[in-house]
């Protein structure tokens, strides 16, 4: 194994290049830049039937994991659920590292997931399998640095009951070679999020130990410390580290969206009795303390203690927080997180923007469907009985 100081210059020398401003919010900007970066065309979509519509340019691209008739996939599609391109995966997948800038992504496989695939919108380049380090393995999330030559992805350093950010080389020629790590300093890091200032890191602790042996088993249970962890990119150093107050330490932090102001929103699964009703959404503005909110408790309740992704609207001012196993959206006022409402979604789990004010959302039953804020039925989109998609939907 690799010593940590080594690990940590390396990524120094490599995140010292990855300069820029990239705003994680409002996800406008991103989506417009990779329209245009990728130039797509009227084409016939790779393992598909037959030809899709045009792809309008100015239109936002969506990418999502799926199965497929039996078969795991990951789509890159509109609005409208017009597949664009289509690409066999090696396992089920989960979520993605975008670069928008230069329509690029990487998806990631469902912890623990041992590969991810690196894949250009347009089309233009083979996809290159990666696979996980030695003795580590995905959690099925990452983020690219502003100027594309560093990827980051949140692994399991399994053996030794520990959380990394694996570092990896997305430099033009670089082939995604891993150059190092640096640790998140908790247990179970799922999501990872690039902050506002293009520099910083925001991690997710969610506090609960596995090991492959063992699939997703939860092995420690009275021990959890959920956490978010801020980290110097140009560094790996801490930056900040805010816990749950220790009544909610089985409350494990699992997913991440920045809003306009630049605060942290993350959503919760509570492990401890099913009986019990904690908030499951909170919001962190940099050195303060975690805010919790609950909504009211008729919704609450329909979280069933889970929730499965966020995301901001085109404006970041809405979040969206999504339980497939309550069938249920929840919105949030991003300024001062008041409830908006809910909206009832069988199985529903991917959300990303779609409007100034609205979302798209998917589910596992193969449904895509438009959301806004207070209106408790979806407009359906689109409907394939023979799909599910897998339980996050990403904007590019």
């Amino acid at each position: 194994m690799r010593s940590m100081a080594i690990d940590r210059r390396r990524f120094l020398a490599w995140a010292t290049a990855a300069g820029g401003g990239l705003a994680c919010a409002p996800a406008a900007a991103s989506g417009a830049a990779v329209a245009t970066a990728t130039g797509l065309k009227e084409k016939a979509v790779q393992g598909g039937a037959g030809s899709r519509r045009m792809l309008d340019g100015q239109h936002h691209l969506y990418v999502a994991a799926r199965k497929n008739a039996g078969r795991y996939e990951a789509a890159l599609f509109d609005a409208q659920g017009h597949d664009q391109r289509v690409l066999a995966l090696p396992g089920r997948g989960h979520s993605f590292a975008i670069d928008a800038a230069r329509g690029r992504v990487v998806a990631f496989g469902r912890q623990p997931g041992f590969f991810a695939m690196a894949f250009d919108a347009a089309g233009k380049h083979a996809p290159q399998t990666l696979d996980a380090a030695s003795g580590r393995h995905f959690f099925g999330h990452g983020v690219f640095s502003p100027d594309g030559r560093l990827m980051v992805a949140t692994e399991n350093d399994y053996d030794a009951g520990r959380g990394v950010l694996g570092l990896y080389d997305a430099s033009e020629g670089g082939g995604y070679r891993r150059v190092g790590e640096v640790p998140t300093h908790g247990v179970g890091p799922h999501e990872v999020v690039l902050m506002p200032d293009g520099r910083t890191l925001c991690v997710t602790n969610g506090g609960i130990l596995t090991h492959p042996d063992y699939g997703k088993l939860q092995l420690n249970a009275d021990d959890m410390r959920p956490s978010l962890a801020y980290i110097d990119m140009h560094g790996g150093h801490l930056l900040e580290q805010v816990f749950l107050d220790a009544g909610l330490n089985r409350l494990s932090i699992r997913h991440l969206v920045v809003d306009a102001a630049g605060a942290v929103w993350f959503g919760c699964q509570h492990t401890g009795p099913a009986g019990e009703r904690p908030p499951l959404v909170g919001r962190h503005r940099r050195g303060g303390s975690p805010q919790l909110f609950a909504g009211p408790d008729e919704a609450l309740r329909g979280m069933k203690n889970y929730v499965g992704s966020l995301a901001c609207n085109a404006a970041g001012t809405r979040v969206a927080t999504s339980s497939p196993v309550g069938g249920q959206i929840m919105y949030w006022d991003a300024a001062s997180g008041r409830y908006l409402g809910v909206t009832r979604l069988f199985d529903g789990c991917g959300v990303a923007p779609l409007t100034q004010n609205g979302f798209l959302a998917s589910s596992g039953r193969g449904e895509l469907a438009r959301l806004i804020p207070g209106k408790p039925e979806p407009e359906r989109v689109a409907t394939a009985s023979d799909m599910a998609w897998d339980n996050h939907l990403r904007r590019l």
